[in-house]
């Protein structure tokens, strides 16, 4: 199986992830942050990766550190239960509406870290999540992961649907690209 367990502790956060890259049942995801928590159950059910969060972070300052440090240890997971990246499908991409709100994400396994996000959130905050903590999740991710992440914002208005959409459409394109389909790696160069 396709497992990983990443237990990050610094001066800021105190996580404990668990991902599963073959199995949907999740153990349970507590951030400290409500609207967080809610992402990450969307990410975990339309991925169909079990997925399993504990953090205690230091959120009475705001959830900055929470957020990023969850992105990298879920990108550092990833990356281990991806191993060598024999047989997967390497890319994935989908556009996904949510309401009035449409958004484009592509994902290359390729290791190499790149994100490219575009997005104009209409309000600052989705209850007390600072909305523009989506990119920085979106930035550890992709950084700890070694994937070149592409999230556009097509259509919204709605802050909570364009979040909501992106999580959802991340979760799909994963699904997709870490998905076995052969058995050799998907690169001329041997290597990803």
């Amino acid at each position: 199986m396709r497992r990983a367990e990443i237990c990050r502790k610094t001066a800021e956060t105190d996580i404990r992830l668990t991902l599963n890259l073959d199995g949907a049942e999740s153990g349970g995801i507590d951030t400290g942050i409500g609207f967080l928590d809610h992402m990450l159950t969307l990410f975990a059910h339309h991925s169909r990766f079990g997925l399993a969060v504990k953090c205690s972070g230091d959120t009475y300052v705001d959830g900055h550190h929470t957020v990023e440090d969850i992105g990298l240890a879920l990108g550092g997971a990833l990356s281990e239960c991806l191993g060598d990246k024999r047989g997967i499908r390497r890319y994935g991409h989908i556009i996904l509406p949510m309401d009035e709100a449409l958004i484009l994400c592509a994902v290359d396994l390729s290791g190499r870290p790149c994100l490219r996000y575009t997005a104009e959130m209409p309000s600052e905050k989705v209850g007390g999540f600072d909305t523009e903590l989506a990119r920085e999740f979106m930035q550890a991710l992709a950084n700890s992961a070694q994937m070149a992440l592409h999230i556009r914002q097509l259509d919204g208005i709605n802050s909570h649907h364009i979040i909501e959409a992106m999580f959802k459409a991340l979760g799909r394109a994963l699904s997709q690209a870490a998905a076995v389909v052969g058995g050799d790696v998907p690169s001329t160069k041997g290597v990803l």
